[in-house]
């Protein structure tokens, strides 16, 4: 039995949640839509605590991918962590995406050598890091063409995108927020600043719409 309630938190690609006691999951949920983050990071985050049976203010921990990703999707599950850390009294550990993906193949395949992560970043490019047999980030994050890519095993959504890269048949596409929820305070420190790697393709006219999800409404 373990006191921990750890929640996850991932929004540099689709909207990916998750809920874990340290040991397991406890509920997993993903929404496809980029473009719909903010409105459905809130429900998500209410679903995983309905299905786990338990309350938000018992959360022990948050973990938040930082990126690299798109500038609107990174502040909205930053933004969203760092309220809920801040309301709950509770640490909030930010981690590199990229290293979730590698996480997540290492629980559910077996990519046997050193293998890369991509994402995509738009403008025909991706946002890729390599990583060594056991995990272990070796370069980047960095951005840029698909053929600039090392020509290893790749996983991550990228792959889907561009064919030209050497998709392995085990590698995942999806970030599984429960396995950010189990493993990502395990994962390398990276700070809750975004990982924007370049600028923002344009900053947004006018008001802004909040990011920021009230507590009550993920009650």
């Amino acid at each position: 039995m373990t006191d921990q309630l750890i929640l996850g938190l991932d929004t540099s690609t689709q909207v990916a949640v998750g809920l874990s006691d340290g040991e397991r999951v406890l509920a997993r949920r993903n929404f496809a839509d980029a473009r719909q983050h903010v409105e459905q990071l809130a429900p998500l985050v209410s679903s995983v605590i309905t299905e786990a049976g338990v309350e938000l203010a018992t959360l022990t921990g948050v973990v938040v991918g930082v990126g690299p990703g798109p500038y609107t999707g990174l502040r909205v599950g930053i933004a969203t962590a760092r309220m809920l850390g801040s309301a709950l009294g509770v640490p909030v550990h930010g981690v590199c995406s990229l290293d979730v993906f590698a996480a997540q193949w290492l629980r559910t395949g077996r990519p046997g050598g050193e293998f890369v992560i991509a994402t995509d970043a738009r403008r025909r490019e991706v946002y890729w890091a390599r990583y060594d047999i056991d995990g272990r980030r070796i370069e980047g994050p960095a951005v840029g063409r698909p053929d600039r890519v090392p020509g290893l095993p790749v996983g991550g959504p990228a792959t889907l995108l561009y064919p030209d890269l050497p998709r392995a048949q085990d590698a995942p596409s999806e970030l599984d927020g429960g396995i950010l929820a189990l493993a990502g305070t395990a994962l390398p420190d990276a700070g809750i600043e975004p990982l924007y790697l370049r600028r923002p393709d344009a900053a947004p006219p006018g008001p802004r719409k909040s990011v920021l999800a009230h507590p009550r409404a993920l009650r």
